[in-house]
């Protein structure tokens, strides 16, 4: 019988360790542990990111280029978000998602990079069209932000003023999720499809579970 390669075995057992830790902390927080695994949020970002990087892979300029400046832009809007109450509403960041820089944690950037990525990857198995693909990128995107708004506040990761997310949010993050995609489509960019699929459906699990939880 032939032996899996190893690049196949190691990707296995490192979509196994995204599961192993969101099941973990879906467990854990379910069992009163809340406060100690929402705090290693930025750790469990930290693993996403290595785990993208080794298997999408990041292997060219090009798109290192791109990752680098959908992060930048990514917190570029947020300070503006936070800072002046553009584009997504008056928020403000708590105190679980790691080191800030002028009041954005830097791990935000890496998100909306990271998401873009395996959005991006996963819309590419559907669809050759560049502006069908973009779209259903940020369909992606924004489907799994309608799950994490609600949650966000209860661990500490953000919160509107008044306790929800306008519609300004959604459409921000629709508008700017699509320009991101198009771009991303645009530089034809092409990554392993399954690492994107776990690192997606990892976390829309956990706050779909969070969702219903709370």
């Amino acid at each position: 019988m032939k032996s899996l390669p190893q690049q196949q075995i190691r990707l296995f057992i490192a979509i196994g360790v995204l599961w192993l830790f969101h099941v973990s902390g879906i467990i854990g927080i379910s069992i009163g542990y809340q406060d100690w695994f929402a705090s290693r949020t930025g750790l469990n970002l930290v693993i996403m990111c290595i785990a993208l990087i080794a298997f999408y892979p990041m292997d060219s300029i090009k798109k290192w280029i791109l990752f680098f400046t959908f992060g930048v832009l990514g917190i570029l809007v947020e300070y503006l978000g936070v800072t002046f109450g553009l584009f997504f509403g008056d928020y403000a960041y708590g105190n679980n998602f790691g080191p800030k820089i002028l009041g954005v944690p830097l791990l935000i950037g890496v998100n909306w990079a990271m998401l873009t990525f395996i959005c991006g990857s996963i819309a590419n198995k559907v669809s050759d069209n560049v502006f069908l693909k973009s779209l259903l990128g940020t369909f992606m995107m924004l489907f799994l932000d309608l799950f994490m708004e609600k949650v966000a506040p209860i661990f500490d990761f953000w919160e509107f003023t008044g306790g929800y997310a306008p519609i300004d949010n959604y459409i921000a993050w629709g508008v700017i999720s699509f320009i991101f995609h198009l771009i991303f489509h645009l530089f034809k960019v092409k990554g392993n499809f399954l690492i994107s699929l776990h690192l997606y459906i990892v976390q829309l699990v956990f706050f779909i579970y969070f969702y219903v939880y709370f």
